[in-house]
């Protein structure tokens, strides 16, 4: 009888009046015969005196239904209901205890009044009951069997009430699938799963704590409703896993045990949580690789790479910071890392100046030797493309006299042996160029890339050399430089007279854009006591400087 109008005196009855007087709005089962229950009661007559209640008890009642192991009242009575449905039953006596009762407790033909609350409803049948809540739309791998997973969990009986959650505690649950670690119904509810994945998984009391339950805050025989958002998950087994994102279409190199490579990252936890980032630095991270100075994984995970290269490592724990994780950037224990790698360069200690002749003239004679003169063009950028700098942006070529140490040891190299109209491209290592420290708007660690074209090119003079004569000096070198035989040698006389030796092919000057200031640099030194002019005793020929050094010296 559903539904009765009233609960007053209804007279002799037949069967067992049935008020749902509270229905879930949503029921996905119903108590069916042979159905595994529990249920929270109160036990009253009809003047309302209580005779009986499992709250008093502090216990749930649990049994099968419609099997006979309940009075037949109630066995009818609860047939039907859901879970956390409210029922006031009315069992007449011959559908309780009879004309017996119960000694002490319930008279003869006593009519009996239960206000029930179902709580939990299996069956020994019953499988577990996987629900998707969620999933990424990328899923390369599922948990199997051995992985050790990371995942927070809510977890509540059938009719809602929470009993534990990872979320309260602050940490998510870490542990082996499938070896035995977990209650059977978490062991299996995990497998197949992805990173990043929800799930409500319903796990019958068999598959969880059964007829036991678990201290106070699971009953016996109670059904388990879990919500799971897997965090990450690895095998102890598992190397490093490479994803390549962009790859250039020419890749001469690729990157070994000992080259030092400079690359920005994007480091995240599997659940897409960002714990560390260069490019908020705005500055790369720099290191040696395969030498330890980084985690195992990345070690691993750069071995190969090309400049310009974008690749995904993703890293176990075991390769990354293990089971105690790294405070300082807030990695968990036992995490699974993710770094979305560009590499920027790479090179090696060891490496030369790499150079790519682009254009050389036919009938190239005459090439750029040390301590030359050289007039040239160039454009200086980083290997991922950035512009540096450009003698384009001035009004005139670069200028410098090779070997004096006025340019980067490697573009000096770049541009011996050389001819006037010869294009190259050098490839400059950090060692050859501005080193760890850089330069201004040059990165430390820094390989870098020149156009080169040499414009013009004047043959030099030794080191130290100002001038230097084509032949030997003239033997009365004094008497010929005193133009006006005065006994003394003025700057004027002086430049005069070196000119002419140069516009005569008798000897040159050291190369410059200023041959003024080399003739005055040249009467300087000769000009020993600075008094303007220069005498017999101050002039010397700077090989003959060189052999009194010596002879000092020895």
């Amino acid at each position: 009888v559903l539904g009765a109008p009233a609960l007053g005196d209804p007279g002799p009855l037949e069967d067992v009046v049935i008020d749902r007087y509270y229905i879930p709005k949503i029921c996905l089962r119903e108590a069916q015969m042979g159905d595994f229950i529990r249920y929270h009661y109160n036990g009253t007559f009809k003047d309302g005196k209580k005779f009986d209640s499992s709250y008093d008890r502090g216990a749930t009642v649990a049994g099968v239904v419609g099997v006979g192991r309940l009075i037949t009242g109630m066995d009818r009575g609860l047939q039907g209901m859901c879970v956390n449905e409210r029922r006031h039953l009315i069992v007449p006596p011959h559908l309780g205890y009879g004309s017996i009762g119960v000694a002490g407790l319930i008279p003869p033909d006593a009519t009996l009044y239960f206000d029930v609350v179902m709580l939990d409803i299996w069956n020994k049948n019953d499988k577990l009951q996987i629900t998707t809540l969620s999933k990424p739309e990328r899923c390369n791998r599922t948990v199997e069997n051995s992985d050790f997973v990371r995942y927070h969990y809510n977890g509540t009986l059938l009719d809602g009430t929470p009993f534990d959650s990872s979320y309260s505690k602050g940490s998510t649950y870490d542990t082996y699938v499938g070896t035995g670690w977990l209650i059977k119904g978490m062991d299996q509810g995990l497998l197949g799963m992805c990173a990043g994945e929800k799930r409500s998984i319903i796990i019958p009391p068999f598959l969880a704590y059964g007829e036991k339950g678990y201290g106070t805050v699971i009953p016996p025989q109670a059904s388990l409703v879990f919500s799971v958002l897997l965090v990450d998950f690895h095998n102890p087994k598992d190397g490093v896993f490479l994803e390549h994102l962009e790859v250039p279409e020419t890749c001469k190199r690729r990157a070994v045990t000992g080259d030092f490579v400079r690359y920005h990252y994007n480091g995240t936890l599997m659940d897409g949580t960002l714990f560390d980032s260069s490019y908020s630095r705005n500055q790369t991270y720099n290191t040696y690789i395969g030498k330890g100075y980084i985690i195992p994984g990345m070690d691993q995970g750069l071995q190969g790479v090309c400049m310009g290269e974008q690749r995904r490592v993703v890293i176990p724990p075991h390769l990354a910071y293990g089971e105690n994780g790294a405070g300082k950037y807030k990695i968990p224990g036992s995490a699974v890392l993710i770094f979305d790698v560009h590499v920027i360069d790479f090179h090696n200690p060891a490496d030369p100046v790499e150079i790519e002749t682009v254009f050389r003239p036919e009938g190239c004679n005459v090439t750029t030797r040390d301590r030359d003169f050289v007039r040239y063009h160039y454009n200086c950028s980083l290997l991922d493309g950035t512009r540096l700098f450009s003698s384009h942006d001035y009004e005139k070529p670069q200028e410098v006299t090779l070997g004096a140490n006025k340019v980067i040891e490697g573009l000096n190299s770049g541009l011996l042996d050389m001819c006037a109209g010869e294009r190259r491209v050098l490839i400059v290592p950090p060692h050859l160029g501005h080193g760890e420290s850089g330069a201004r708007g040059v990165p430390g660690s820094a390989v870098l890339r020149f156009e080169v074209e040499l414009i013009s090119m004047e043959e030099g003079v030794p080191e130290g050399y100002l001038f230097i004569w084509h032949g030997e000096p003239p033997a009365n070198l004094y008497e010929q430089m005193d133009l006006d035989k005065d006994g003394g040698i003025p700057a004027e006389e002086f430049s005069t007279f070196i000119k002419t030796q140069v516009a005569e092919g008798k000897g040159r000057l050291m190369p410059s854009s200023d041959p003024e200031k080399v003739i005055a640099d040249m009467f300087r030194n000769q000009d020993r006591n600075q008094d303007g002019k220069i005498t017999p005793d101050e002039l010397k020929l700077k090989s003959d400087e060189d052999q009194e050094k010596i002879h000092e010296e020895l």
